[in-house]
């Protein structure tokens, strides 16, 4: 389901404006002591509350379970030529029949990137190794931005001898691949993998899953292989390739009947569950492709709490917020984001929707539907 035109817009936050010193510019262990070194907003209804991200085992209940994404970021971004010109393409989404879902982009001569118009329709792009790659079609029909494209050489090989982590012009420098990498990332045994990091589980940590596993909950694994998601002003995700597992349906539905809270982790495994829902609720074993926007106007079925990063105002993905956290919610937790200085982007700081009525007890039973 593609977003409609009551769903589009106003967006809650287009009064909202980031200031440019809020990106997080480097990740938190060469900020702070480690990858857990983040601060974690809580939102329960209305209510917010600041910790640490540390703190993530104290904010849930024995029976909840934390939905992850096990999808490996890729290094996604390959220098190329068309005709004379330089560009950077973004491998974005592995398709059928040989072919990949690629953005054309500019150098900006600092290690990033600056948009470029889409195309041209039989363009033909030259990459390292002798390898050719011709765009055939836009992914989505009247939206430019990522096109189709048959591949002479074998991506997988091509992205990890020549390829580079996608990186955006707010970071300071560039990064190893692990650093893009959670520690739930699985090889996929085809080469297939994320163009960005589902960034909102780069927090985690031994330590802490650890922490979490003892005090009850539960881990669940989809699969999202996330394209290309620096999405432009109120532009929905595209397409993308998803695997809810047969054993993650009958734990999220085993955990929904015995009272427990379905928390995803990142707007991917929202994405992926909320894909493989039924009418009543029921999460079955799935996979393919996923068109489907989540939105207030659609609510969620299968997910009761999101842990997530912080969204820039313009950015699709805060249509899911509202449709899990609510309107007013939503709007509290960005002006209290802003006004303590959270850090926004892949290498910055956690945001943590609960619904209202689950408030954190040390006794457990009394917080059971």
């Amino acid at each position: 389901m593609r977003a409609g035109p009551k769903d589009a817009g106003p967006f809650v936050l287009d009064a909202l404006r980031v200031p440019d010193g809020l990106s997080a510019r480097v990740p938190a262990e060469e900020r702070g002591s480690g990858r857990d070194d983040v601060r974690l907003l809580v939102s329960q209804g209305t209510e917010v509350s600041h910790h640490h991200f540390r703190e993530l085992p104290d904010r849930l209940l024995a029976g909840d379970v934390l939905v992850v994404n096990t999808s490996t970021t890729l290094a996604a971004a390959v220098d190329g030529r068309l005709g004379g010109e330089a560009v950077v393409v973004h491998f974005s989404t592995r398709g059928d029949l040989g072919r990949w879902a690629v953005e054309l982009r500019r150098p900006d001569g600092s290690g990033s990137t600056l948009p470029r118009p889409g195309g041209p329709l039989g363009a033909v792009v030259r990459v390292p190794g002798g390898g050719e790659l011709v765009l055939e079609a836009p992914l989505v029909p009247g939206a430019e931005r990522l096109w189709w494209a048959t591949v002479s050489v074998d991506v997988p090989r091509l992205l990890r001898r020549y390829g580079r982590p996608i990186r955006y012009g707010y970071t300071t420098r560039d990064q190893p691949l692990s650093a893009y990498r959670t520690v739930f990332a699985l090889p996929s045994p085809d080469g297939s993998g994320s163009a960005e990091m589902p960034s909102a589980a780069r927090p985690f940590t031994p330590r802490v899953v650890a922490d979490l596993v003892s005090r009850g909950v539960q881990f669940a694994p989809i699969v999202l292989h996330t394209g290309v998601a620096s999405a432009e002003a109120h532009e929905p995700p595209y397409p993308e390739r998803f695997e809810v597992p047969a054993t993650t349906a009958r734990l999220v539905n085993a955990a929904r009947a015995a009272g427990g809270r379905i928390v995803a982790v990142g707007t991917t495994a929202v994405r992926a569950l909320e894909s493989a829902v039924d009418g009543e609720g029921v999460v079955r074993p799935r996979a393919g492709w996923t068109d489907l926007v989540v939105t207030p106007r659609r609510g969620v079925l299968a997910v009761d709490g999101l842990l997530t990063g912080l969204h820039e105002p313009e950015a699709s993905h805060l249509l899911m917020l509202e449709a899990i956290a609510g309107r007013a919610a939503l709007a509290r937790a960005y002006a209290e984001a802003v006004r303590h200085r959270y850090l926004w982007h892949e290498f910055g700081d956690v945001h943590l929707l609960l619904p209202e009525e689950k408030r954190h007890s040390t006794d457990c039973s009394s917080n059971r539907r």
